[in-house]
Formats: structure tokens, sequence, C-alpha cells
């Protein structure tokens, strides 16, 4: 086997497997930025001696023994550290016997491979609310899908060091704030679950519809977030809002071939070739739907929302969309979970269930809601209503308004054709 052959295979096993020595390694030393350097120095031992001695039969296990010995040898510094501090007085012999038995603990907990209670941990201490939304994006995808920040950078339009700044502070402030390495209790666990939700939710959207640059997507953010949802799901089965996002993700990564033609430009919903959906997606997708309805109880944000793409995945064509089913679930949605966006996307379905009228009437209801300012796909909806009620040079006006504020290259070109279609016959189907 070549070097080249031994790296990429080194690699392939430390995206698969890094998430759960990160977690056990936490477990032991009690601190997450500790545990990935420990894992980081097992990666870099590898590199050096597999091209050599050739690739361990089991290399993940490999990986992890070597981790698990330096964490030991982490812990013996520490217990050491403490000791001499206690004989020239600067600890109680109370602290040295603490420090006894934290090392006493971590050696035990190194024989075990509790590994899905590891990583259920790492998930809710990488997706803390103490850290902003951009941080927990940043140190998930860093911890637990194993990317390195200049992929992480590069996946976000964003300089690499702005992303290891993150990173660095995420840390920093779990420890600030004295995190601690364990799943939520009871009590807490909404909080913090959707927190979780929250954070993989934003990785997918941002591959499904890409906020900047020149593509229309990043497929491998949404591949990412599909994994990450997946492996929730298998720590929390009994969680439906888990299985809930996870059959949204699946049914929307469904039409992702057809979302775009030969040349990477957009192709809208309702033009889109249902025959390039992937069925095997769907049907995951709808089974996990069926899992969070099975669970019981009224279905939270993420289910509803799977619900309304399930709609469009059971359509054959874009004509036997039920949109009145659709209009009714962004209602049950705007109860549970109101904000001006979900009443946005309900204008849309009700401009497709009763009228452009029924649409235009609730958008112009949301023009001034603060947290639509500068969202371009407020005048983006606005100019499809206006041009199907044959108001097209205020449609035009919209759609050029929606170019000028999208940071998307194709979203902003498909927006100014739009814009231009106003103009002559061409009519476009709505986003």
């Amino acid at each position: 086997m070549s070097a080249d052959e031994v790296h990429r295979r080194i690699n392939a096993v430390w995206r698969i497997e890094s998430a759960k020595i990160i977690g056990a390694l936490a477990r032991m030393v009690r601190d997450i930025g500790a545990a990935e350097e420990l894992a980081q120095d097992a990666l870099v031992a590898a590199l050096e001696q597999w091209p050599a001695q050739g690739v361990p039969d089991k290399p993940a296990a490999w990986l992890m023994q070597a981790a698990k010995h330096r964490a030991l040898d982490l812990l013996r510094r520490r217990k050491l550290h403490a000791g001499k501090e206690d004989e020239i007085g600067y600890e109680l012999d109370t602290q040295h016997a603490i420090a006894q038995s934290e090392f006493a603990e971590a050696v035990d907990a190194a024989l075990d491979d509790d590994v899905g209670d590891d990583l259920l941990r790492l998930v809710f201490t990488a997706c803390h609310p103490v850290l902003s939304p951009e941080a927990r994006v940043a140190l998930t995808l860093r911890l637990l899908g194993g990317l390195s920040t200049d992929e992480i950078a590069r996946s976000f339009l964003v300089p690499e060091a702005t992303i290891a700044q993150r990173i660095v502070r995420a840390k920093r402030a779990l420890a600030a704030a004295r995190v601690p390495f364990e799943a939520p209790r009871a009590a807490e666990l909404g909080a913090r679950l959707a927190s979780v939700l929250e954070v993989i939710y934003l990785v997918f959207n941002e591959g499904y519809s890409a906020t900047a640059g020149d593509d229309w997507m990043r497929p491998a953010l949404c591949e990412e977030a599909l994994r990450l949802g997946r492996i929730l799901a298998g720590l929390m089965p009994d969680e439906p809002e888990v299985h809930g996002l996870v059959a949204l993700m699946e049914i929307q990564a469904s039409r992702s071939a057809a979302r775009v033609d030969a040349q990477g430009e957009p192709v809208l919903l309702l033009e889109q070739n249902r025959a390039r959906w992937d069925q095997v997606l769907i049907r995951r997708g709808l089974s996990s739907l069926e899992r969070a309805e099975a669970l019981g109880g009224a279905l939270g944000p993420y289910a509803l929302q799977a619900a309304i793409a399930a709609c469009h995945a059971r359509a054959r064509t874009a004509e036997a969309t039920d949109w009145s089913r659709i209009a009714s679930l962004y209602e049950a949605l705007a109860q549970l979970a109101p904000s001006p966006i979900v009443e946005l996307n309900r204008a849309v379905a009700l401009s497709m269930a009763i009228g452009p009228a029924a649409g235009l009437a609730l958008v112009d209801a949301l023009r001034d809601e603060p947290q639509l300012q500068g969202y371009h796909l407020l005048p983006s909806v606005r100019g499809d209503l206006l041009a199907k009620l044959g108001r097209k040079a205020e449609a035009r006006a919209e759609f050029e308004n929606a170019a000028s504020l999208t940071r998307n290259a194709r979203e902003r070109k498909l927006l100014l054709m739009r814009a231009q279609a106003c103009s002559g016959s061409l009519m476009l189907p709505p986003l």
C-alpha cells in the first residue's frame, strides 16, 4: 500500500471514529480542548507509524488505544503535579486523595467502551447554549464531523482564521463556564436538545441553500448534517423531534440532484424532474416521520416541517401537490413556533391553494417585520405573487430588489432572470 493510500485510509478512519475517540477522552480528562489535542496526537502517531509499519487490522481500535494511553499519561502528570504541590504545602491531603481517586476513575473509564453515552455527552457539550450559534456550528463540525478547520472555513466561505478563533473561543467558553461533560438531566433536556437540533439544521440549511458564494448548494454539508442527525436518532430513539428533523433532512436532501441543471444553475421546485428525486432518501424520510408520529403527542416544529416536505415527496407531479394540507400544516407550525419566516412560507402555500391575492395580502402584512428587513426571499415571494396577478412592473422591481440582497451568485442570476421575464411573456414558477 502506497503512502498516499495509507494517508487516505487514515483520513477515512479519522472522519468516522474521531468523535468516538474525543468523547471517550473527554470522559477521562473532563476537558474537551485537552481531549481533542490528545486525539490529534494519536492521529499524528498514526500518520508517522502506519506508512512504515502498515495499517493495523483494527485501525479504529489502534487510534482509540493510542489516544487513551496519552490520556492516562496526562492524568499521571496531573497526579504527580498535585503530589509535588502537596509536598511543598500548596495542596491539602484531601486534594491529593481526590487526585488519586480521579486517576483511578479515569483508568476504569479507559477500560469501558460506553461509546453511545460518550457521543451523546459530546453532542450536548459541543452544542451548549452558552456558545453562540456560529461557535456551536464550528465546534460541532470539528469534534463530531471530524472536519479540519480549513474544511469548515471553505464550507462556510469564511477565512480559516475566523473558524480557528471560533473553535478556540468555544473551548475556552466551555471551560470558563465549567460546563460538565454530561448529557442534560430530564428537566434540562428540552432546552438543550433544541440547541442541538438547531445546530444540525443550520449545517444542513447552509448546504441545501448556500447563503453566499458561487454554488447553489454545498452537498458535503448536507451529508454531514444527515450523518449527525442519524447518529443522534440512534442515541435518542425515543425523542420524536430528533426523528422529525432526520425526516425533514432526508426528504429535502432527496431533491438535491434535481435542484440544479447540468450547468449548476438552480431548478425551482415546480420545474424539477421528480424522476431524479432520490426514492431511497424519500422512503427513509417517510419512515422517520412515521417513527416521530408513532411516539405520540403533538408534532413538534421539525416533524411538522417534515410533514410539509412529505406532501411534496408524495406528489408524483407538481400539479398533484396537496397545497391545502401544506397551508394547514404551516398554520399549525405558526401556532407552535410563530415567526415571520413561517408566515412567509404560509403565504406561498395559501397562494397555491387559494390564489395569489390571498398570499399577497399575507406577504404585505409582513413588509414591516424587523426580522425580514434585508431578507431577500420577502421581495422574491412578493415579486412572484405580483407577477401572477399581472402587476409586472411592480414584480420586476421586487425581483431586482431581491437580487440586490442575496449573496449567492446563482440565486442572484436567477432573480435577475425573473425580473427580465416580467418585461416579456416568459413566466417562471415560484421558488
